[in-house]
C-alpha cells in the first residue's frame, strides 16, 4: 500500500479512513540486512557448488535455491527488477565456475600425489557432444584403478601408456585429478579470477538492491 496503512477512526464510519504512514526502515537496519544477504546468498551459491563436486544433486538443490531466493528477494520483496535480473544471472554463472575452482584449488593444494599410468582413453559421445573419460592405474603396490572424466581434467591430453602424477583427495570423497598439460598452466588462475569477479558482482548487486529497496 505504498508506505501507508488504513485505520478507522473511533466512532467514525468505514467510509472515512485515516491514513498513517509506516515508519521507514532505518538506514542502519537497511544496511545490515543488505550486507547480510549480500554475504549469505553468494556464500550459499559457492557452498552448493563445492558440495556439487561431491554429491551433484545436493549441490544443485542448494545452488538453485540460492539463485531463486535472490530473484524473489530482490525483485519481489525489494522491488528492484533490474538488480534481481543481474544478481540471478551473475549468481547462476557463479555456480558454474565456483565448483571447478574449488575442486582444482583443493586438489592442487592438499591432494596427495600418486604415480599412475594411463590405461585407456575413451570418447563417449552423447547429446551434449564429446565426453572424455580416462582410466588410470596407480603404479604402487595396490595398483588401484580410477576412471576420471572431463570434470577431473581428462581432456584428451593424456594418451594410453603415458605415466602421470595424479592428485588424490586425502578424504577420499572426490575422484583423482589428472595433471594439467602445458597449455593449461593458467586455467586454474583464470577460473579462480572469474569466480572472484562473479562473487563480487552478485554480492554488490544484492547489496545495491537492498539499499535501494522500495518498501510496500
Amino acid at each position: 500500500m505504498n508506505g501507508t496503512e488504513m485505520t478507522v477512526a473511533p466512532g467514525g464510519t468505514s467510509g472515512a479512513p485515516e491514513y498513517h504512514p509506516r515508519s521507514p526502515v532505518s538506514g542502519a537496519r537497511k544496511a545490515f540486512s543488505s550486507l547480510m544477504w549480500a554475504v549469505l546468498l553468494p556464500g550459499l551459491m559457492i557452498l552448493g557448488a563445492g558440495i556439487g563436486q561431491w554429491v551433484m544433486w545436493v549441490g544443485a538443490i542448494i545452488m538453485l535455491t540460492a539463485v531463486a531466493v535472490a530473484a524473489c528477494l530482490i525483485g519481489g520483496v525489494w522491488h528492484r527488477a533490474g538488480a534481481a535480473t543481474l544478481a540471478s544471472v551473475g549468481g547462476f554463472a557463479l555456480t558454474l565456475f565456483a565448483g571447478p575452482a574449488i575442486y582444482e584449488v583443493y586438489m592442487k593444494t592438499v591432494g596427495n600425489p600418486a604415480a599412475a599410468v594411463v590405461t585407456e582413453v575413451s570418447d563417449r559421445h552423447n547429446r551434449r557432444g564429446a565426453d572424455m573419460f580416462c582410466t588410470v592405474e596407480e603404479t604402487g603396490a595396490d595398483r588401484k584403478k580410477h576412471e576420471v572424466s572431463e570434470q577431473e581434467n581428462c581432456f584428451g591430453q593424456a594418451e594410453v601408456g603415458d605415466r602421470v602424477e595424479i592428485r588424490k583427495d586425502p578424504l577420499g570423497l572426490l575422484a583423482p585429478r589428472l595433471p594439467d598439460s602445458a597449455d593449461q598452466r593458467n586455467t586454474t588462475k583464470i577460473t579462480v579470477a572469474v569466480t572472484a569477479g562473479l562473487t563480487l558482482l552478485t554480492a554488490a548487486t544484492t547489496f545495491y538492491g537492498g539499499q535501494r529497496r522500495r518498501d510496500g
